[in-house]
Parts: structure tokens; sequence; C-alpha cells
């Protein structure tokens, strides 16, 4: 589990955007195999133009935590895919509620470098991971 500074520094270490999609293509494909049972309708992030599964699942080793299983067929979407999953994975369900995407995308840059397409396939991504959340555990859903 990463948190959005150490991605940012890595970004930023890599310079250019040529190495940056190089890298978000290495996330993707590094991502590990979505078990096939979970590529179902409900896991399915509907608004992406790329056919994008996400589905959390409760976190073995941190009660109370969640995990995200996922895959893309596109490789660029795929290695945002493994960036959420990481900047997910390991949180509670408040946690995931107060992940902020426009953050993301200026922190990382993202929004200069990727197309108006694929970032409402990027915000929809990030809209199931938090609906998950809820359904998983709807106490985070209330204001604190």
């Amino acid at each position: 589990m990463t948190d959005l500074a150490e991605t940012v520094e890595t970004f930023e270490l890599l310079g250019d955007w040529d190495q940056r999609y190089q890298y978000l293509i290495e996330l993707g494909e590094g991502l590990p195999a979505m078990p096939e049972s979970l590529m179902i309708e409900d896991n399915r992030v509907k608004p992406c133009m790329s056919t994008v599964y996400v589905a959390a699942y409760p976190d073995p080793d941190k009660p109370g935590h969640l995990r995200y299983h996922g895959d893309c067929d596109t490789a660029i979407i795929k290695g945002v895919l493994a960036l959420l999953i990481d900047l997910c994975s390991g949180k509670t369900a408040a946690e995931i509620q107060e992940i902020d995407m426009d953050e993301i995308f200026e922190q990382l840059q993202l929004g200069e470098h990727l197309s108006p397409n694929r970032h409402v396939g990027i915000y929809a991504i990030v809209d199931l991971m938090k609906s998950q959340a809820r359904k998983r555990h709807p106490q985070a859903a209330e204001p604190a």
C-alpha cells in the first residue's frame, strides 16, 4: 500500500510523460489476475470506454479494511486502475470515501495528459470503488 505522496514522488522522478506512461503500463502488467468469478456485471465500470472490472473484498490481515481486485483491457487504464487499487487497498471504507480524485489528477498531472473520455472512466472507477466500500461497511457513508 502506498500513499499519494509516494506516488507523486515516483512520478516526479520519472520526468517526461513517455516515461510516466511506460510506468503506468508496467503497473498494469503487474496487477495480479482478477478471479474470473468476480468479472460480473455488478463489478464492471459501466461509464468507462474500456472494459474495466473492480471488486472490493475484506483484507484478510486487517479486519475492517478492504482490498481490491481489478482488471482492464487497455494498458494505460489498467495502469491507472493498478495505481488506484494500490492507493485504496488496506484502507477502511471511511478512508476510501475520503479519496479525492481531483487531488490525484492534479498531483499526478493526469488531467493534462489523458483524454476527457479517460477522465470520465477513471472517475467512474473511483466511484465504483467507493460504492463497493460503502456496501461492505455502510457506516462509512455516515458523516463523522
